[in-house]
């Protein structure tokens, strides 16, 4: 009996008829529901859906609370584990005052055809429901906005990395001139020893760089940076960098000038730096010929062709000579500072040296080198500093009196926060020995100072009185008999007298 009923009713109610009426009854339903649904699907045709990843990018950061049952996962070069929704599980989020809700529905997929890619068995996606009212305001920014987050929580829990130009501007195996490696360094602004007040000032200033992009779009700049550390060998120069990287969470880009040909390659690695990071020039006043142009033109007066050795920034191989490279001032200028300075965004160039007034004018301009930073010696609340990554020691740890000799000596002493270090090292084992040890070489140090300071003045005044005494000399001895003009004198008074005669 049921199976002729069912037979019955198949006869009357035909499947054509069922999928009409299901089609009105839909449709009926969404004119009167005050809600719309949208699908995001993992695949879309043969592609990943990237707003798909994003999207389950971005509910990792709220699920951790709200969701009843989780899903955990690590991606590749990931340094933290991502929670994610289960199976067909629900969350509701908040976005200016108004509520969706987000549903990842998971399906298993029919039988499928041949296909050159292979699908995954289930089929993956979210359905956000949200009210009509709402649809323009979602539409227009919360996705936008689920995107900025999810590239953000992703930059931070994202290895770093490291690159490096290949040797001769050749390409790895996927066409990059880049090599990388994961950056682990460790240096944050908090282990940094610096002067607090500076170090400060410089995380405000990258903080302002990174958020940004309205005021550089508004203002009509390109949205980059150039900062250079310049001060003697030892005072964290490479640790700043780090410092900066780790604060900004950006990738650093270590370029090697001496590994560029000429200004076409110099170009072709900029192009292929992604945005969001640092891009370095460690010593650039060694690494190819950057002189002042002022100075040599001080030095020698010729006139000079541009294309003569001394008027390019790289040197030109000779004959017979491989390698060497044609990098001009301009061309490197241009890289910092032109219209290919401009082909990525939220970028970052630091350049160090340890002597400054070897560089350019034109380098040093801002656009270009926009901060300069004085990495100076060690100061006392430097010192402080690594007292306290070393030792574990604060100032209330320590005895008055040392207190008052270390800051009484430490800037005479100019030590490097490098030497000093080196000191706390070696002595960590047993922290009043290390402090013993590190005022004793403080006081080493200033005093040696002092004496190379003192004979340098002796030196420098008994110099200037060596000149006083020739000059007095030059002015008080009477001319030499047998000088060239005597003889020309004596010849023109005897013409004069036969003359008369």
């Amino acid at each position: 009996v049921l199976a002729f009923c069912q037979s019955l009713l198949q006869v009357i109610f035909p499947p054509e008829l069922r999928f009409a009426c299901l089609k009105v009854s839909n449709r009926v339903f969404n004119l009167f529901s005050s809600y719309c649904y949208f699908d995001i699907t993992e695949i879309d045709g043969v592609n990943t859906n990237e707003l798909y990843n994003a999207v389950q990018l971005y509910l990792s950061s709220s699920v951790s609370t709200n969701g009843s049952r989780l899903s955990l996962t690590r991606a590749l070069n990931s340094s933290a584990i991502t929670f994610g929704l289960s199976n067909n599980d629900c969350i509701v989020d908040a976005f200016n005052g108004v509520s969706v809700v987000w549903e990842h529905v998971v399906t298993q997929r029919q039988a499928q055809t041949f296909s050159w890619r292979p699908l995954p068995e289930e089929k993956r996606g979210f359905t956000l429901r949200i009210r009509k009212r709402d649809k323009s305001l979602i539409l227009d920014s919360y996705l936008d906005y689920v995107m900025e987050k999810a590239n953000e929580i992703r930059r931070k829990n994202q290895d770093r990395l490291l690159y490096t130009n290949s040797r001769g501007g050749s390409l790895d195996s996927r066409g990059h001139p880049w090599e990388s490696v994961p950056f682990k360094h460790p240096s944050t602004f908090d282990t940094l020893a610096m002067d607090p007040v500076k170090k400060r000032e410089i995380m405000e200033d990258l903080k302002d760089f990174a958020n940004g992009q309205s005021f550089y779009q508004k203002t009509g700049r390109a949205w980059k940076r150039g900062y250079l550390l310049y001060g003697p060998p030892g005072t964290g120069k490479s640790s700043m960098i780090a410092a900066m990287a780790n604060y900004l969470s950006y990738d650093i880009y270590d370029l090697e000038l001496t590994e560029v040909h000429n200004n076409s390659e110099l170009r072709k690695l900029l192009m292929k730096t992604s945005s969001k990071s640092i891009i370095v020039i460690e010593d650039i006043d060694c690494s190819i010929n950057l002189t002042n142009r002022k100075k040599n033109n001080n030095n020698n007066t010729s006139t000079r062709n541009y294309y003569d050795p001394e008027m390019r920034c790289g040197s030109v191989p000779g004959p017979g000579e491989d390698g060497g490279n044609s990098i001009t001032l301009s061309g490197l200028l241009n890289f910092t500072d032109g219209l290919w300075s401009c082909c990525g965004s939220e970028r970052i160039f630091v350049f160090t040296t340890n002597h400054i007034e070897k560089l350019d004018s034109a380098l040093l301009r801002c656009g270009r080198m926009d901060m300069h930073i004085f990495m100076s010696y060690c100061s006392y609340p430097a010192l402080m500093i690594l007292m306290k990554n070393y030792l574990g020691y604060d100032e209330s740890d320590l005895d008055a009196d040392v207190l008052k000799q270390l800051a009484e000596v430490v800037d005479k002493a100019e030590m490097t926060p490098a030497d000093i270090s080196e000191v706390l090292i070696k002595n960590r084992r047993c922290n009043p020995k290390a402090v013993s040890e590190l005022l004793e070489a403080l006081k080493t140090r200033a005093n040696r100072n002092l004496l190379q300071n003192g004979i340098l003045r002796e030196k420098n005044s008994e110099d200037i009185m060596e000149d006083e005494e020739q000059e007095k000399r030059a002015l008080e001895s009477p001319p030499n008999e047998g000088s060239e003009f005597e003889e020309p004198c004596k010849k023109q008074e005897e013409e004069d007298e036969e003359k008369m005669k």
